[in-house]
């Protein structure tokens, strides 16, 4: 039921076509172009490129990775970036939830963020469009709970999150968290960093993969896990790290504990 992917940033350096054609040759199935180089959301020509490429290689768009973060400063610029997801052919835009950790972040600042969001949401709807939140440092998603908070005081149907391992997290913890997100993942980025931001093979940390598609598979929902990142930015080693993954992704779930 779990579609695996690659995210673009994966490969920023590369152009749209190559990205495509060594996700498809890799054996992914779906793609999420990221706005920062393969699909600006003000160059609808380089949409249409990307969303060319990923049609070529017989990859679906499962996602545009915007950098739209629900900020005073940005708060205009949604409806290019949902005109953006469309002409992709995207069914979900990635968002972030401010710049402003939830233990910094004043009840004015948190407000704001969802008001903004709520406005992506309510615009999103409109173009037919489900939105999920980056769940990341710096941000109102640097926790559960403060994600879970968040997605209530937005209060839309059409948002929901990503989930990735927090840095530096063991194993056990961070597929609690993923637990307790439940049904509000729409999608996981997947990368094997250890310690802090040192990017490893996949399979040092496979036994964590094993887990998250425990959790995924009990679902029984689709969603996407998209490869985020590898080793020295090389993508000779694509290849490797989906076969892991798919290692991964087939792992039954045991019994309930």
């Amino acid at each position: 039921m779990t579609r695996l992917g690659l995210c673009s940033v994966t490969f920023r350096r590369l152009p749209a076509a190559e990205v495509a054609r060594r996700a498809a040759d890799a054996g992914l199935e779906v793609i999420e172009w990221g706005a920062d180089v393969h699909a600006p959301p003000e160059e609808p020509g380089t949409v249409r490129a990307a969303r060319d490429a990923s049609d070529r290689y017989g990859l679906a768009c499962c996602s545009y990775g915007s950098y739209f973060r629900a900020t005073p400063d940005d708060s205009a610029e949604f409806p290019a970036v949902a005109r953006a997801a469309v002409l992709l052919g995207a069914p979900r835009v990635r968002v972030w939830a401010g710049g402003t950790g939830s233990r910094d972040a004043t009840p004015h600042e948190r407000r704001g963020t969802a008001t903004r969001l709520r406005e992506a949401a309510r615009i999103a709807a409109d173009h037919g469009l489900e939105l999920a939140l980056e769940f990341h440092s710096k941000t109102l998603t640097d926790s559960v709970a403060s994600t879970l908070r968040l997605l209530d005081e937005v209060g839309a149907d059409n948002l929901r999150t990503y989930w990735q391992p927090p840095l530096d997290t063991p194993d056990e913890e961070a597929l609690a968290g993923l637990a307790e997100l439940g049904d509000r993942v729409a999608a996981v980025h997947v990368f094997s960093w250890w310690p802090g931001n040192r990017r490893l093979p996949l399979a040092d940390r496979e036994d964590l993969w094993a887990g998250v598609f425990d959790l995924l598979n009990r679902r029984r929902a689709r969603l996407d896990a998209l490869v985020e990142f590898v080793p020295g930015d090389d993508p000779a080693v694509l290849a490797r790290e989906a076969a892991t993954l798919r290692r991964a992704a087939a792992h039954r779930p045991g019994p309930p504990a």
